[in-house]
């Protein structure tokens, strides 16, 4: 049913200064720069292998303004979305209904790209508090116009994303949703004695979404942590933003065997932010 992890949102007080910054972390330019006038927001995309990366700015009034600006006035700037790609809209409508979910309305939304004028459409299907447990979540799909490919070629470019971190305190409820519900493969579930934590692996469209537990009281409740993004040379990639004033960590061994990684510590919008070469 869900096909893709479709892209993620980041929610800036500053698009202009967010673009400049990401545009130095990722190596590339963004390939559009566009708006949501009915919802009261501007938007910056940076396209990669498998995902696309959304800064999205309050602009005028609107629902997604209203959102923008809460999230800014609560946390400050930061990861704030996840949205799921789907082949068929419709179908994923049909089966959340049949597993008992109570859904909206399917939404239409058309946008203009101001660099060079390209126009795309799609739908979206915003999703109930039960499946969302507190994250800002929506499936979507794509009915026109595509994005530009990724183009990188040099090694120390940001290519593709590789992993994105959630935090839950109900592992056990997230499989019944993305498992059960979206039917997103789960490859791993285990505990993890370093971390006093079971951690899960759903794996679509050549990235991870990877799930921490940490158990309480609460309602269940999950919440965006941070994001993984993959290099082909860390060392390259670690002189080029070490160059554009950007602080890194040293390169070191990850936890993962054969790989390195470094953590970005500035210029994210406050979104923990790691940098992974496989070897």
């Amino acid at each position: 049913m869900i096909h893709a992890l479709d892209h993620l949102i980041i929610a800036v007080s500053d698009i202009n200064l967010a673009e400049k910054n990401y545009t130095k972390i990722f190596g590339i330019d963004p390939v559009w720069r566009g708006e949501h006038k009915e919802l009261g927001t501007e938007n910056c995309l940076f396209n990669f292998e498998n995902t696309y990366f959304e800064l999205l700015a309050a602009k005028g009034d609107g629902l997604g303004a209203a959102l923008v600006n809460h999230y800014l006035q609560e946390s400050g700037e930061g990861l704030i979305g996840v949205v799921l790609g789907a082949k068929d809209l419709e179908d994923c409508y049909k089966r959340l209904q049949e597993k008992g979910y109570t859904l909206g309305e399917i939404s239409y939304g058309e946008g203009v790209n101001f660099k060079d004028g390209a126009t795309r459409e799609w739908k979206n299907l915003f999703l109930p508090p039960e499946l969302t447990r507190g994250i800002f979540a929506f499936i979507i799909q794509h009915t026109k116009g595509n994005l530009e490919k990724f183009k990188g070629s040099d090694k120390s470019m940001v290519n593709k994303l590789d992993h994105v971190v959630i935090q839950t305190n109900d592992a056990d409820g997230f499989i019944e949703i993305y498992r059960d519900a979206y039917n997103i493969r789960l490859a791993l579930d285990k505990y993890v004695k370093e971390w006093k934590s079971r951690m899960l692996f759903f794996r679509t469209n050549k990235t991870t979404i990877e799930v921490i537990e940490k158990k309480d009281d609460k309602d269940p409740t999950d919440k965006l942590w941070g994001l993984s993004w993959n290099v082909d040379s860390i060392e390259q990639a670690h002189k080029r933003l070490i160059d554009h004033g950007i602080e890194v960590t040293p390169i070191k061994k990850g936890i993962k065997e054969n790989t390195l990684v470094a953590t970005i510590k500035s210029h994210t919008s406050n979104v923990p932010t790691l940098l992974i070469e496989h070897l």
